[in-house]
């Protein structure tokens, strides 16, 4: 924890528990790092689904070439956050209405899923001065290593992806531009350079193909987070060196960092209302729970924390035990850390998670129980 998260975590109320602190100075440094590393080249969309908070999306902005957006939802929070931003939509089950939307605000970008998706976008922009899309294609290969494996609904597989030709050559008002492949998430700088060249192999000659004149390839996101190790960060130095050596001429190469880029700059805070032994085990209960950060449950981990002591209030206290970190829920599901060893844990402590800037308060179930929300707070960059 940096210095001015602590103090700002240390002088929190109780009344203002649990509480997302958002460091947007350490937010506009990693972004800046990983801008520096990749030297303009390939370009960077952020992904909204990591984090969408208005604060961040702004923070981030100066530091990347656009925002990519799975929804039509995320498209206008996203463009009323930071206007004019430069937007590429994707994600499987696009509605007609949110084609329609992608369609009226000029996106840059329609990342297309499937051949009916393609048709139903053809009929829908006929109208509107055509679309600007990309195809994404998912490959198959080895995804060992990988924490998620995008496979199924995503995109389309070689054989799938050859329909959209006749549908491309009825309808010119379609302009084709490349090739979008997120294919796995979770893999470090060296997997990634290794999955890019197998896109890389597939995309220039399909692309050629197609007649496609200065071909846009997106390579996708997915860069490593290490939870159980938080000083690891991804090498973007050894991957932005990597993709310079793959990038040719006349082409685009586009990353569409969210987790790795957002995650750093965010903690879950909290206090102790309980803690107490059951069957020879001890339980720390905290205000708050997974319903307002799911992010524990979701990876299956522990996740890292700082104890700080708190007010010292008269309470039980666990001394020289391994503890596990619980929340108000009713379900044994509702788990924090389990049985992380402790030297002393007692009511009124704090308990701050980090690496909670993503993922973690806007895909949790907050409303489970109708806990009252927890309190944001922002500490401006500096």
């Amino acid at each position: 924890m940096t210095d001015s998260v602590t103090q700002h975590v240390t002088s929190l109320g109780q009344d203002e528990f649990p509480a997302y602190v958002y460091d947007l100075g350490a937010l506009a440094q990693h972004a800046s790092s990983i801008r520096s590393a990749l030297s303009g080249a390939p370009e960077i969309f952020y992904a909204a689904k990591a984090n969408p908070d208005p604060a961040f999306l702004r923070t981030i902005a100066p530091y990347v070439d656009g925002f990519e957006v799975a929804s039509g939802g995320e498209l206008r929070h996203v463009l009323e956050a930071v206007p004019g931003s430069r937007i590429a939509f994707g994600g499987p089950g696009k509605t007609d209405a949110e084609l329609l939307d992608a369609l009226a605000l000029r996106v840059e970008r329609i990342h297309v899923e499937s051949p009916h998706e393609l048709r139903r976008l053809a009929r829908l922009s006929q109208s509107e001065g055509g679309a600007d899309v990309m195809l994404r294609v998912n490959l198959a290969g080895d995804r060992s290593g990988a924490a998620l494996a995008m496979t199924g609904p995503f995109g389309m597989d070689p054989a799938l992806i050859e329909e959209c030709r006749p549908i491309l050559a009825a309808s010119p008002w379609l302009r084709l531009h490349g090739i979008h492949a997120h294919l796995a998430s979770g893999l470090d700088a060296e997997a990634m350079l290794r999955q890019s060249e197998q896109i890389l192999a597939w995309a220039r000659p399909w692309l050629s193909s197609a007649g496609v004149e200065s071909p846009e390839i997106n390579l996708g996101g997915g860069m490593a987070v290490d939870y159980a190790h938080p000083d690891r960060l991804f090498d973007w130095q050894t991957y932005g060196e990597g993709i310079a050596k793959l990038a040719r001429p006349g082409e685009t190469l586009r990353i569409e960092p969210g987790r790795s880029m957002a995650v750093y700059a965010g903690w879950y805070v909290t206090d102790v209302l309980d803690v107490k032994r059951a069957h020879g085990e001890a339980f720390a209960v905290l205000r708050g729970g997974t319903m307002q950060i799911r992010t524990p449950v979701t990876k299956g981990h522990d996740h890292p924390f700082t104890l700080l002591p708190g007010a010292s209030p008269e309470g039980p206290v666990v001394e020289d035990a391994p503890v596990t970190y619980v929340g108000q829920l009713c379900t044994p599901k509702d788990v924090f850390a389990r049985h992380i060893p402790t030297d002393r844990i007692a009511v009124g402590d704090i308990v701050a998670f980090s690496m909670s800037g993503a993922y973690a308060w806007n895909i949790s179930h907050y409303d489970f129980l109708m806990h009252p929300h927890p309190t944001f707070h922002y500490l401006p960059e500096e």
